[in-house]
């Protein structure tokens, strides 16, 4: 679990974060989602120890991200998986290259076990059969499961989505979604996303943040979202049409 403390964030004159409370679950697929420029940015690269927060605490099971010596954070960042927006493959590797470098970086295992679990991780996201392709032979999805299978290599604790929807299709999107909350789930993971897709606030928020102006100004699982009674919440969510008529569908459903 990942516990959030009195946080508070600001640069220069400008405060971006105050008195964020809350914690992110383990097993649960944890989601922050807010407009652009509330924080929620900011506050996921506070979680991974790229922003210092101004003030507050973020502990990692009981560790304090804030107290940590330098050697403490390397050592707690092999505990962390990334995904981020853009994949961030390197495109002069193979995909199976790809999904060793964690590996190859940080584990003490030989070769053999090395490409063994990378072969695995590529299963798991189902593209066994793609380790010898380079990124730019990949469609986009199969690009946002190579960056998963790649985020997953070291066995991470934590789990950090940064927009894992970004530029995928409807479809592809509900695959992505269902692959992190699976692995999620099978691996007791710790993990947190940022994003804007509200599909994916529907369909895997077990623990939503909403942030508003810098502000926690909501919290509560995918269910409870949809007769929230924040108008915030609401406006930010069923904007359009089609998302108002869409909770209405959903609630009807639940009714019946």
């Amino acid at each position: 679990m990942i516990t959030v403390d009195k946080l508070y964030k600001s640069f220069d004159d400008r405060q971006v974060l105050s008195d964020i409370n809350t914690e992110f679950h383990n097993g649960k697929t944890n989601l922050i989602i807010g407009q652009s420029g509330s924080g929620k940015t900011v506050l996921m690269n506070c979680l991974v120890g790229l922003h210092e927060p101004s003030q507050g605490h973020i502990l990692y099971d009981g560790r304090d991200l804030t107290a940590m010596s330098k050697r403490e954070r390397t050592l707690l960042r092999r505990e962390i998986g990334m995904l981020f927006q853009s994949s961030a493959l390197f495109d002069s590797m193979t995909v199976l290259d790809n999904v060793m470098f964690p590996l190859d970086m940080f584990s003490t295992k030989s070769y053999k076990e090395r490409r063994e679990r990378a072969l695995h991780c590529l299963d798991r996201v189902n593209l066994g059969g793609a380790e010898s392709k380079y990124p730019n032979e990949l469609s986009g999805g199969m690009q946002k499961r190579a960056a998963i299978a790649r985020a997953i290599a070291m066995e991470p604790r934590y789990l950090f989505c940064d927009e894992p929807n970004s530029g995928l299709d409807p479809k592809t999107s509900l695959v992505i979604d269902k692959l992190i909350s699976d692995i999620t789930h099978e691996n007791n993971i710790t993990t947190v996303v940022n994003t804007h897709d509200m599909n994916s606030v529907i369909g895997i928020g077990e623990n939503i943040l909403f942030i508003d102006k810098g502000h926690k100004a909501w919290q509560g699982s995918n269910k409870e979202v949809l007769t929230a009674d924040n108008k915030r919440l609401n406006d930010f969510i069923f904007a359009s049409d089609f998302s108002k008529q869409l909770r209405q569908d959903i609630i009807a459903n639940m009714a019946g």
